[in-house]
């Protein structure tokens, strides 16, 4: 099937009896004539906005199927409430999107509208649906387009989505043009995906308020040792029912690494008792601090005899070595 087709004339001619609906007509509209984008996704958007124009069915929306690869991840409840409490009052505006299902007769798969479809089915109605035939890789397009057009999957949605589309199989010139992104950007999500576990990410959901930057240093986080046990143990207590944005920052925070108290400077005394110096010795470094009040052209002094000081560090240290040798 040519991509230019990919959803055009949406609904079949007539509806097999396994499938049978009730046929709602909308009125047609000619914003489909406006789109001049090229090329595959170019298609999609012209398709999509063809929906307005086109015949729609009513399926009972128990008989509609996730797509292998889903694109979002689980939203609030009380958020989802509202969302359906709007459908219940004022009914679907927008039709869903499914194709007849590839595997199982008399049912459907859909490719956009999730949402949609979970609140109209919450409400006890039938959904509005287009029914189109569609292959694997154009769910997968019709399915990036529609969220593309609405800017509003969030960094790590887009990330989880391109990582499993990627150990499905497909190529990331597809999912390219499912997010509308280049490849650069393909590759920075999946790697992304990649360093944080799934459960993980799911359980903290889709933070639509933190970016590439903060999911990157989270990634960054989550590799310390013990980090992911301590992370999984707060998402599945107190956390467990706070908004997804509160879950990443609490984590986020949780896992930020702890600094190790900087070492005291101690005062070195000499045998004629002025304080002449303090100095602080950590793990990789030794500071000397030179009183100049205390001794005056100390600093000084010292740094011209440091060369036969350090000469004769190398030569006491080499001697030692030879000893324990011929020992």
């Amino acid at each position: 099937m040519a991509r230019k087709h990919l959803l055009s004339d949406l609904v079949p001619p007539k509806l097999s009896a396994d499938n049978s609906s009730v046929e709602v007509q909308t009125s047609p509209e000619p914003a489909a004539a406006a789109f001049v984008s090229r090329g595959a996704i170019g298609a999609v958007s012209r398709s999509i906005e063809l929906l307005k124009s086109q015949s729609i069915t009513e399926i009972d929306p128990d008989v509609i199927d996730a797509p292998d690869v889903t694109d979002r991840l689980e939203e609030s409840d009380e958020h989802f409430q509202d969302f359906a409490a709007q459908i219940k009052e004022h009914g679907q505006q927008v039709p869903i999107l499914v194709r007849p299902h590839p595997t199982q007769e008399g049912r459907y798969q859909i490719a956009y509208g999730r949402r949609r479809l979970r609140a109209v089915k919450a409400v006890g109605r039938l959904v509005k649906a287009a029914v189109r035939q569609m292959s694997d890789e154009e769910l997968i397009l019709a399915q990036g387009q529609e969220n593309s057009a609405r800017k509003d999957l969030s960094y790590i949605e887009k990330a989880l989505y391109s990582a499993e589309l990627e150990r499905k199989g497909y190529s990331r010139q597809l999912i390219m043009g499912a997010l509308g992104v280049d490849k650069a950007a393909v590759s920075h999500l999946i790697s992304t995906a990649a360093r944080i576990p799934a459960d993980v990410i799911r359980m903290i959901g889709p933070a639509p308020k933190a970016g590439r930057d903060r999911w990157v240093e989270f990634a960054n986080r989550a590799e310390q040792k013990g980090a992911l046990e301590k992370a999984r143990n707060l998402l599945q207590g107190s956390l467990k029912d706070r908004p997804s944005d509160e879950r990443f920052v609490a984590v986020f925070e949780g896992l930020a690494p702890t600094k190790k108290p900087s070492a005291r400077a101690r005062v070195w005394t000499a045998d004629d008792g002025v304080k002449a110096a303090r100095f602080k010795d950590e793990n990789k470094s030794l500071t000397l601090i030179i009183d100049k009040q205390a001794a005056p052209n100390f600093g000084e002094y010292l740094m011209t005899v440091l060369p036969e000081l350090y000469r004769g560090y190398k030569d006491a240290y080499k001697r030692a070595n030879d000893e324990e040798g011929s020992n």
